[in-house]
């Protein structure tokens, strides 16, 4: 097998693995309400708030035991009478900003949204810089081979 094919292979196996996992929803039967309209706005609700074992993942789709409490307590809320933006900030205030997959931009996540552009800055300024000493130090070494011909 060539590398072509391999790259292929290993390319067509990761796109797979991601299409089945965003597939996969852990709301389990007994968590559904029976009014569709509540279960889409949980639905809805819950696919932006972050598992807080899983860390990158919605609760929708953690099975993990926390988020299906969240999960649970988002549905309470609805039933009581919230609408989504009172749910989301109950959920807010119980857990912190932590929850939300999409952070509001306030004091407290600066750094989540100034951190990786300034991140990609500093690693943009250190290949450039490598590039300039790199072009330098040829240029010198072409000058020792000149000067050496010359003699």
């Amino acid at each position: 097998m060539n590398v072509l094919t391999l790259i292929k292979v290993i390319t067509l196996s990761v796109l797979l693995s991601w299409s089945t996992t965003s597939l996969a929803v852990a709301v389990e039967p007994e968590e559904i309400l029976s009014n569709p309209n509540l279960e889409a706005r949980a639905r809805s609700i819950t696919r932006g708030l972050r598992c807080i074992v899983c860390q990158n993942q919605s609760i929708d789709d953690s099975t993990a035991r926390v988020a299906r409490d969240m999960r649970l307590l988002v549905r309470e809320r609805l039933i009581a009478g919230d609408n989504n933006k009172q749910v989301v900030d109950y959920i807010v205030e119980r857990y912190g900003d932590y929850v939300l997959l999409r952070p509001p931009f306030q004091k407290n996540t600066l750094a989540l949204w100034i951190g990786p552009p300034f991140l990609a800055l500093i690693i943009l300024f250190i290949i450039i810089r490598f590039f300039i000493i790199q072009r330098n130090q040829s240029k010198s070494n072409s000058d020792l081979l000149t000067f050496s011909d010359g003699e």
